[in-house]
């Protein structure tokens, strides 16, 4: 049983999210070399849909973090995260992200594999609040599925997803259940209908920084 949308348990997310995500580990890294070519002087930092607290860990170890923040809905998670960070200068919040009210407080903002779980009328008020609550030139960086262009692109994807799956040991039964999420579980948009929900709620630079498959890391400037 799960306390959370993905398809994993807190304890198996780690692993699995490998097993199901190419490139996975790259996701923090490209986050990490944004943030840190941008040289905010001690980064405030809010990790929304925080997961097991792995861009905590990653950022705290490389880059000068005055607070980080963990916000998460799944009470698993967090203790996961809370695990895993033990730092003075992490802070956990077990909370709907959409009751949250910050208002001008960072200088960071991560999503990972988080917005593709919202309708579109939920997805346009979580970036409606990224913005709020980022500081005038703040960076917020989203990472997550979207949808390819065409139906012929879609399937295309979906199998090659699938091949992928299938070589790191998982079954076929496995790998159709996690397909069929696919409009189902999680509502991938096209990287035309990112960019503009993007500018629409109010960010003056919108850009891509990583993408492969039906993976994307795209980025917005306050």
């Amino acid at each position: 049983m799960r306390d959370n949308k993905s398809a994993f348990s807190a304890k198996e997310y780690d692993l699995k999210i490998k097993k199901t995500l190419p490139y996975y580990d790259d996701f923090y890294e490209q986050i990490i070399e944004l943030v840190d070519v941008c040289n905010y002087n001690g980064i405030k930092w809010l990790d929304v849909g925080c997961g097991t607290g792995k861009m905590a860990e990653q950022a705290l170890k490389k880059l000068k973090i005055k607070q980080f923040v963990c916000c998460d809905c799944s009470e698993e998670m967090l203790e996961v995260a809370q695990k895993r960070c033990r730092f003075s200068n992490v802070e956990f919040v077990l909370c709907d992200f959409f009751k949250m009210s910050y208002r001008n407080e960072f200088d960071v903002i991560t999503a990972i594999q988080v917005n593709h779980y919202f309708q579109k009328e939920e997805r346009k008020l979580a970036f409606q609040k990224y913005y709020e609550a980022l500081k005038e030139n703040g960076l917020f960086i989203s990472f997550e599925n979207f949808a390819p262009f065409s139906d012929f692109g879609k399937r295309l994807y979906l199998d090659k997803w699938k091949e992928y799956q299938i070589r790191q040991g998982k079954t076929e039964t496995e790998c159709e259940k996690h397909r069929k999420r696919y409009g189902k579980d999680y509502f991938p948009i096209t990287l035309t209908e990112h960019i503009s929900l993007m500018r629409d709620s109010g960010f003056r630079v919108v850009e891509i920084l990583w993408i492969s498959n039906m993976q994307v890391g795209i980025w917005g400037m306050k």
